[in-house]
């Protein structure tokens, strides 16, 4: 048996009330799960360009290439919120049997999210240099 709702019921209108308190808490939800995949997947995007410049820089003959070549594969590979990486190959042993060690680094722009802060992302990959290999000073 449903009662009547009479015009002095005190739960008229509280789905409305309910829904206007609870329509911001959903949108920040949203924005913070949209936040997290950009900055998930801008991480995987450093650490591939990190893997690439790596690669590039254990194919040259010179430390020199080596290190243009890794400056170059990054800028290519990174686009977009995470502009303008810088590349470092310190602590890499160019030598025969030695490894080349590059890491990544570049600013993420949140400003998407409404705050202008960023964050620092950085990757890091190491690629073995051939033992016969001919590596020229």
């Amino acid at each position: 048996m449903t009662l009547p709702i009479t015009e002095g019921d005190p739960e008229r209108g509280s789905m409305a009330v309910e829904t206007v308190m609870l329509a911001p808490l959903f949108l920040l939800f949203l924005m913070f799960l949209a936040g997290a995949g950009v900055l998930v997947e801008s991480q995987g995007r450093v650490s591939g360009a990190a893997r690439d410049a790596a690669r590039a820089a254990s194919v040259q003959r010179t430390f020199d290439e080596a290190e243009a070549a890794a400056e170059a594969i990054a800028e290519s590979t990174l686009t977009g919120p995470c502009g303008s990486p810088t590349v470092s190959l310190d602590g890499s042993a160019y030598e025969q049997g030695g490894q080349i060690q590059a890491e990544v680094t570049c600013e993420l722009d949140l400003g998407f999210l409404g705050f202008g802060a960023t964050k620092q992302l950085t990757g890091t990959a190491v690629v073995p240099l051939e033992q016969f290999r001919r590596v020229e000073e």
